[in-house]
């Protein structure tokens, strides 16, 4: 599926698990990864691969500074725990008094911009904590979906109970628009 030269992109690289699978493809890999005790595990465990980018930031829509809250356990279990940063307000089991200050891209803006110097997006992984919602939204109104080759996200509606009715709405607007093999809600 993927092949040098094409660009996949990782939103949510956490440890580098799909990242790495990602890389060794030949495939030039961009990983976003916004937790700073994630993203110095990221940079060890990457620090020789010329064809990983590492970027320390959230994605979303809109660009600045944004709070990055994490689990109620992060203290004890960093590791199993960094999978649950979120910057969304009303996560389950997420303390807003352990958060972090990092920056945030506007996903939308950063995909237009790799467009303007390639024909598509080969490959993107969305694993955001509930922010998958609004890329998604504007990913769908802007027309992007022609140009990404394949898309997977994992959709947090079961950790954002006051989302749910957005996210059952993106679900069946995107069923009945996108071949579930492009784009699909449930890639894990």
């Amino acid at each position: 599926m993927l092949r040098k030269g094409d660009l996949a992109l990782d939103l949510g690289a956490n440890m580098g698990v799909v990242t790495d699978i990602l890389a060794r493809t030949g495939a030039d890999v961009v990983a976003f990864e916004p937790d700073p005790w994630a993203f110095a595990k990221l940079t060890e465990r990457f620090a020789d691969t010329p064809n990983v980018t590492l970027v320390n930031a959230a994605v979303g829509i809109g660009s600045g500074t944004v709070r990055l809250m994490r689990a109620q356990n992060f203290g004890d279990n960093p590791l199993g725990a960094s999978v649950k940063s979120t910057i969304l307000d009303g996560g389950r089991q997420i303390d807003a008094e352990n958060a972090v200050d990092v920056p945030l891209v506007d996903f939308p803006a950063y995909l237009t911009e790799r467009l303007a110097e390639r024909p598509e997006i080969a490959f993107v992984k969305m694993d955001i904590e509930g922010a998958e919602l609004d890329i998604l939204e504007a990913l769908d109104a802007g027309g992007f979906f022609d140009r990404i080759r394949v898309l997977v996200a994992e959709t947090h509606e079961r950790k954002f109970r006051d989302l749910r009715p957005r996210f059952r709405a993106l679900r069946q607007g995107f069923a009945a628009k996108y071949d579930p093999n492009r784009v699909s809600l449930d890639w894990i």
